[in-house]
C-alpha cells in the first residue's frame, strides 16, 4: 500500500483537523477514544506500560494509518498509549460514521485489512526476535522492518523517515537504551547503518541481515 489510502482521504476529510506538537500524549490507557483517529501527516506511537514503568512501544503509525483499530471494529476498551513523535496532523470520526463508511465500501474494507495483515505480519516478526534473540538480533531485525515500513531509497541507501532514536530502538524490542546504544554503535563501525541528520540510514542490507537467523539462538 502507498503512504495514503484516498477512500480513506476523502471520507477523514470532512472532518475537522486536530493538531498535536512532538511528545504530546494523544490517548492514554483507560480513556475512551472520542472516535476513530486517522493520521494524515507525522508518526505516532502506540505503546504500553508495566508496573516497574517501563515503555514498550508496539506500534508506530505513519500517514494513512487509523487508529486504534481493536475499538474501531469490535469496541474493545483501549488499553494503550498514543504519543506524537513528530508534529502531527489527524481527522477524527465518530465511530458509528466510520463502521457505516468500511460496511458500505468493499474496496475501503479490503484496503483496511490488507494494512491490518501488514501490521500483524511485523508484529510477528517483532515477537519472534524478542523470544529467541539476542540484542543484535532484534536491533538488527526492527531496523530491517522499519525500513520496510518507513524506508525511502535515496539512491543505494534507504533513509527511514521515521525519527528513532536509541531510546525507541529499546522501546521496540524491548532492551534497555544503553544496550540498544552499544548495538546500534556496531552496525554503525560494521557499515551496515549510518546516520543522515536526525535520520536513520541504511547502507547495508546483508549487513543486517547476517544478525538475523544464523544467530537468532546464540546467548
Amino acid at each position: 500500500m502507498g503512504s495514503s489510502v484516498p477512500r480513506l482521504d476523502l471520507f477523514f476529510a470532512k472532518f475537522k483537523p486536530l493538531h498535536y506538537k512532538k511528545g504530546e500524549t494523544i490517548l492514554r490507557a483507560g480513556d475512551p477514544p472520542a472516535g476513530v483517529l486517522y493520521l494524515k501527516k507525522g508518526f505516532i506511537r502506540l505503546y504500553s506500560i508495566s508496573r516497574d514503568g517501563e515503555e514498550l512501544t508496539l506500534i508506530i503509525f505513519k500517514q494513512g494509518d487509523f487508529f486504534p483499530i481493536m475499538w474501531a471494529i469490535n469496541a474493545t476498551p483501549n488499553t494503550y498509549f498514543l504519543e506524537a513523535m513528530t508534529p502531527v496532523v489527524l481527522w477524527r470520526s465518530p465511530r458509528e460514521k466510520f463502521l457505516e463508511f468500511v460496511q458500505s465500501d468493499k474496496r475501503a474494507l479490503f484496503e483496511l485489512t490488507s494494512m491490518m495483515l501488514t501490521r500483524f505480519g511485523g508484529l510477528l516478526t517483532r515477537m519472534e526476535y524478542l523470544v529467541f534473540g539476542n540484542a543484535i538480533n532484534k536491533v538488527a531485525s526492527i531496523l530491517l522492518i522499519c525500513a520496510e515500513r518507513f524506508g525511502k531509497k535515496k539512491g543505494r541507501t534507504t533513509v527511514i523517515q521515521a525519527p528513532l532514536i536509541h531510546s525507541d530502538i529499546a522501546s521496540l524490542v524491548g532492551i534497555t537504551r544503553e544496550t540498544a546504544s552499544i548495538e546500534m554503535k556496531k552496525l554503525e563501525k560494521e557499515g551496515a547503518i549510518a546516520y543522515r541528520g536526525h535520520l536513520l540510514v541504511i547502507k547495508s542490507f546483508m549487513g543486517l541481515k547476517k544478525h538475523l537467523l544464523s544467530d537468532t539462538y546464540k546467548s
